[in-house]
């Protein structure tokens, strides 16, 4: 269905009137958030929410992994709290993160993070999240939060909302009828909008470009250069929110793709990856670290590094530093 919502014109015009009851209810429930009949958590720090206003992945992870480094240089102490979004959780306690952690306990992005080094923070809600983190971690003094721009349970000092720039919001209805979790008016509220691939008027530009070196996924030690599959056939894998980005980034650099998407945050079976073209297999860091006991020796992990616009980090630091609250 996701795929139909960015590229069919007509096939949702029967769901409309549910993605009306869908409005009305998102309507309603940020209405009884900023009356204070639904009560909200406020966090003893400040809280940046970097989220999206559609579903599927838009960029967010990266955008969270680039502002990490930036804010430790600035002399803050940043943590990180997320839901862990799909994690088979053996426990109803937070859960700290780390890089070794099986990413179907926790997530696959958390796993992601906690190479950040900085604290990470799963749970059943942000909340708690923020206060576990906060009892482990008492020098943390600001938290991002991976996702929840939605979550308004949760009070927040900034709100960054992360848009495909090239795909943006497909035929613009919400669900079910469309890919919009909240309507396009809701950026209008957000303190920065932070455009991936492509960017509009108001809007900030990440751009996501592979390095010159990729890892090999059972042992991450093992490295070569990108350039060595310029010219050949590979296995090209990726469960992201738009493989296809994936897919396209390697085709630029000449490399012959044979596409093998799946699902956001899909766990993957062996199986999955025994193809009978014996190519070499390129993946993505995010299935990476899902993929590290069970790839074959021919699969390497292809990082990015997120570049930013220059005047992005200095505003948001300025209204950090100036304690604004989000609208």
């Amino acid at each position: 269905m996701q795929s139909l919502w960015y590229t069919s014109k007509i096939w949702y015009i029967g769901l409309i009137p549910v993605s009306w009851v869908f409005r009305l209810c998102v309507y309603l429930r940020k209405k009884l958030y900023e009356a204070g009949i639904f009560k909200q958590y406020q966090a003893k720090v400040p809280v940046i929410v970097v989220g999206n206003i559609t579903v599927g992945g838009t960029g967010k992870t990266p955008l969270v992994q680039a502002m990490v480094p930036q804010l430790l240089e600035k002399g803050f102490y940043p943590g990180i709290v997320s839901l862990g979004y799909k994690a088979k959780r053996k426990t109803k306690d937070p859960i700290l993160v780390t890089e070794n952690s099986y990413p179907k306990n926790v997530g696959d992005e958390p796993v992601l993070l906690a190479q950040s080094s900085v604290p990470v923070v799963i749970a059943k809600s942000r909340s708690q999240a923020i206060d576990h983190l906060l009892a482990k971690f008492p020098n943390t003094n600001v938290i991002l939060s991976d996702d929840g721009l939605q979550h308004y349970a949760m009070g927040r000092t900034i709100e960054i909302a992360v848009i495909d720039g090239v795909r943006r919001f497909g035929n613009n209805q919400l669900l079910p009828a469309g890919p919009l979790r909240e309507p396009i008016s809701r950026l209008k509220t957000v303190d920065f909008i932070i455009a991936n691939g492509q960017a509009g008027s108001g809007e900030f530009l990440m751009t996501l470009n592979p390095t010159s070196m990729v890892y090999q996924v059972v042992n991450p030690k093992q490295v070569k250069k990108l350039s060595e599959f310029y010219g050949q056939k590979v296995h090209a894998v990726a469960g992201i929110g738009d493989p296809k980005k994936f897919f396209d980034m390697l085709a630029s650099l000449n490399i012959e793709v044979i596409p093998h998407p799946f699902a956001d945050h899909h766990f993957y079976k062996a199986k999955e990856l025994t193809f009978s073209e014996k190519f070499p297999i390129l993946m993505t860091e995010k299935d990476a670290i899902k993929c590290r006991y069970l790839a074959p020796r021919n699969t390497w992990a292809v990082p990015v590094s997120t570049l930013l616009d220059p005047e992005f980090m200095p505003q948001l630091l300025d209204r950090l530093q100036n304690g604004q609250k989000a609208s």
